[in-house]
């Protein structure tokens, strides 16, 4: 007896970035259901658009560090904390910064070890650290606070973040700009496919993503003739983006 051949449903979608038309085998019990699936997508194209803006950052966190090495450990802990508490002060009473925008980072009081053949790992002495993150807002005078901590005792600044405080006020903008790329790319699938371009059916949003950006200190630190080898900060821009998943009926 010879082998029975069932022909494949045809099945053309538009979907994705781009979903390629294309055929299926479907088992003949899955005729129905899979016509049925087909009839609901066949007329829609999916697209995801995203919209994105440059802005100027508005708001910094300043990692501000103090070390102390010391033959023990109480030793170095008790240097530090003075350290740190001139620091904290010159903070909160020359720069006017809120004790809320002022947070412990870090805090540790480690070893320090020696090595020979003779006498193999030793401990020499022992390092206090104490990091402080700084809420600052100032984008024109961090370079200025930066020199002042540095002034006061801190010796280990280790980097400057810039982002945006308020991502929200940016949606709107955002927004607008991802539904226009959605529509140009889902009009150029219709185009291609020889259709038309009908209504929104569905719109969802993915997260809005406001990166930071990261100034280290052997990149913000810049001494020149006009700034008297003080430290120049260029807060350059942070990008605030978002995507939407559109789906268009295609007539």
């Amino acid at each position: 007896m010879g082998k029975l051949w069932l022909k494949p449903l045809g099945a053309v979608m538009v979907a994705g970035t781009l979903l390629v038309g294309g055929t299926a085998w479907v088992a003949p019990s899955n005729y129905a259901y899979a016509a049925e699936v087909q009839g609901v997508q066949q007329n829609v194209i999916n697209v995801v658009g995203t919209g994105e803006i440059q802005v100027k950052p508005d708001i910094a966190y300043l990692s501000i560090g103090v070390n102390s090495t010391a033959d023990t450990a109480a030793s170095a802990q008790k240097a530090n904390a003075a350290k740190i508490q001139k620091v904290s002060n010159l903070l909160k009473s020359t720069w006017k910064i809120s004790a809320d925008d002022i947070q412990t980072n870090q805090f540790y009081v480690q070893p320090n070890y020696t090595y020979s053949e003779k006498d193999g790992e030793k401990i020499k002495g022992y390092t206090a650290h104490h990091t402080l993150t700084v809420t600052y807002r100032e984008m024109d005078k961090i370079g200025e606070l930066l020199d002042a901590a540095s002034q006061a005792g801190a010796n280990n600044i280790e980097n400057v973040r810039f982002t945006v405080e308020k991502p929200e006020n940016f949606e709107a903008q955002v927004i607008e700009k991802a539904v226009a790329n959605a529509d140009v790319k889902a009009g150029a699938i219709a185009k291609a496919v020889k259709r038309q371009l009908g209504a929104v059916l569905s719109v969802s949003q993915g997260d809005a993503n406001v990166p930071v950006f990261y100034a280290s200190e052997a990149l913000m630190s810049k001494s020149s003739a006009d700034s008297a080898g003080s430290t120049e900060i260029e807060t350059g821009q942070v990008k605030v983006s978002t995507t939407l998943n559109i789906t268009y009926e295609m007539k």
